[in-house]
């Protein structure tokens, strides 16, 4: 992009200079801010999942109890029991996004006579809202995850846009006006000592 040679765009490149000098500090700070947290969520859900993956490996040994499962009538089958309702969730601001944070996962409130069921049910029924819940909590650290390495691909753009293009483009735009400039002011001197050695002359 062409630049006026010219003192009010000398101030003008030297004003911009120092406003991206000013920005670019915030930017990194927000992206180290922005790896943090990723890291962290990524570790939580690496454990979450882990203890996911154990507790319905826990469910092996409940493999033989659950084909009485299927003994039931339908609207009275284990999974009629467990019926989650909603994820209660609050946003939380994270260097300026905002993030869904795991509450809680509600179930419909279904009651059953325990007359119907065999002891084991209760235990199942706590059990598999227990993996109800990691699978939502799960689900909203994924979200998490989403949300803040998007912002992270922005910021990291706007890192490099600074201190790639905009601040060495300020830069050699300042040098390039400060250059012609002092051409111009020296040929203004030089100019000036011929006209008045004429004078002299004359």
């Amino acid at each position: 992009m062409a630049i006026k040679l010219t003192k009010n765009e000398l101030k003008k490149q030297k004003d911009n200079l120092k406003q991206f000098q000013r920005y670019l500090p915030t930017l990194q700070l927000k992206k180290q801010q922005l790896q943090s947290v990723i890291m962290k969520i990524r570790q939580e859900l690496e454990q979450k999942e882990a203890e996911r993956i154990q507790m319905i490996g826990d469910l092996d040994e409940w493999v033989a109890v659950f084909a009485e499962n299927e003994i039931f009538d339908e609207e009275k089958r284990l999974e009629m029991l467990v019926q989650p309702d909603r994820v209660i969730s609050k946003d939380v601001n994270i260097a300026g996004v905002t993030i869904p944070s795991f509450e809680e996962l509600t179930f419909k409130d279904i009651n059953y006579d325990v007359a119907d069921y065999p002891l084991w049910v209760d235990t199942a029924v706590f059990k598999l809202r227990e993996i109800a819940r990691l699978d939502a909590l799960v689900s909203t650290l994924r979200k998490q995850t989403e949300l803040l390495e998007a912002e992270l691909r922005t910021t990291s753009q706007r890192v490099n846009l600074f201190e790639k293009v905009k601040i060495p483009e300020a830069k050699e735009n300042i040098r390039v006006i400060q250059v012609y400039l002092g051409d111009q002011q020296t040929a203004a001197v030089v100019r000036g000592k011929i006209s008045k050695k004429k004078l002299v002359e004359v």
